[in-house]
């Protein structure tokens, strides 16, 4: 596994998600989940969708590990979202962050021996991980800091 564009995951739909179809953008991965604290920030993740569409692509990734701040059903997550943050930007199934059950997602983004970057671990909900336009980690952020903050913006403008 040595791009993040070959690891397989699918829609909270149960599509298939080509992650190389966003080749050329970046791309923000946040662990979601909708009973945490840091939940509002699907708003402000919608705005940087909404802002930054031909430039990021947005993909939120449902996690119950933290607090079981994730209980629900896909239905139910994506009614949520769509209800209570206007959210459209990409959702995919609610998988495992960190653990034994690790998804290779979080695998390459977690580990420098994939991503050639860095090594990290999650801490809670909502931890954002950005991808570069060629796919390649440039940094990731704590639940505090705001998906709007420059400390993100600054490499999509």
């Amino acid at each position: 596994m040595t791009s993040i564009y070959d690891i397989k995951i699918n829609s909270l739909q149960g599509k298939p998600i080509n992650l190389k179809d966003f080749e050329g953008k970046h791309i923000l991965f946040v662990n979601v989940a909708s009973k945490c604290g840091f939940t509002p920030q699907y708003k402000g993740l919608e705005e940087l969708h909404q802002k930054y569409k031909d430039k990021l692509v947005v993909i939120g990734v449902p996690c119950n590990q933290f607090g079981s701040q994730e209980p629900g059903s896909s239905e139910e997550i994506q009614e949520f979202c769509e209800v209570n943050y206007g959210v459209s930007f990409l959702i995919t199934e609610k998988i495992d962050v960190k653990g034994q059950n690790q998804h290779p997602l979080y695998s390459w983004l977690t580990n420098k021996d994939f991503n050639s970057k860095k090594s990290s671990s999650i801490k809670w909900n909502f931890q954002k991980y950005l991808v570069d336009n060629n796919g390649k980690l440039i940094d990731y952020y704590f639940s505090i800091t705001k998906p709007t903050s420059s400390k993100i913006t600054k490499h999509i403008k």
